[in-house]
């Protein structure tokens, strides 16, 4: 079960959470709608792919309701290219997960985690949970002690 791995290291840290069981869903509004959670407080978790082929895959986590600005990822990153991975680039450095469902925890996949200042705003983030039928709410304070992401302003409107 992907979310038993979660889970674990979430009670290791103490960490207070919930779990938010939905109908399947594949898409972030989906899946706000699915769990009755105003799109804008779900966090998606994209997977980019920074300088190409040599470079390194890395997390965006953003509300569900926007979309990554490449051109300032890029900057903020100083790197040259930023481009979405594709799922055959990313589909086995996540054994545990279905394939777009990634929770935004970086730091046990051994990838930087790039967040979306509005986010880092919320007292709460809700995300999937290594499936497409749970989602984890807890405290972003939390998220953000253990994952210690780079905070930037980095999405725009749109989904």
């Amino acid at each position: 079960m992907p979310i038993q791995k979660l889970r674990n290291y979430l009670d290791k840290n103490n960490v207070r959470y919930s779990v938010v069981s939905h109908l399947t869903t594949y898409t972030a509004q989906g899946t706000a709608q699915s769990a009755h959670i105003p799109g804008k407080e779900i966090a998606k978790t994209v997977i980019v792919n920074i300088d190409g082929g040599d470079g390194r895959m890395s997390m965006v986590v953003l509300p569900g309701s926007r979309k990554i600005d490449f051109a300032l990822l890029r900057e903020v990153t100083g790197a040259e290219t930023v481009e979405l991975a594709t799922e055959d680039e990313f589909r086995d450095m996540f054994p545990d997960c279905e394939v777009g469902a990634m929770p935004p925890f970086g730091n046990l996949y051994a990838m930087d985690v790039y967040v979306e200042r509005s986010l880092a705003e919320d007292e709460e983030i809700a995300f999937n949970a290594g499936n497409h039928r749970e989602l984890i709410k807890m405290a972003y304070r939390d998220f953000e002690r253990l994952v210690k992401p780079k905070v930037l302003e980095i999405a725009m409107s749109g989904s």
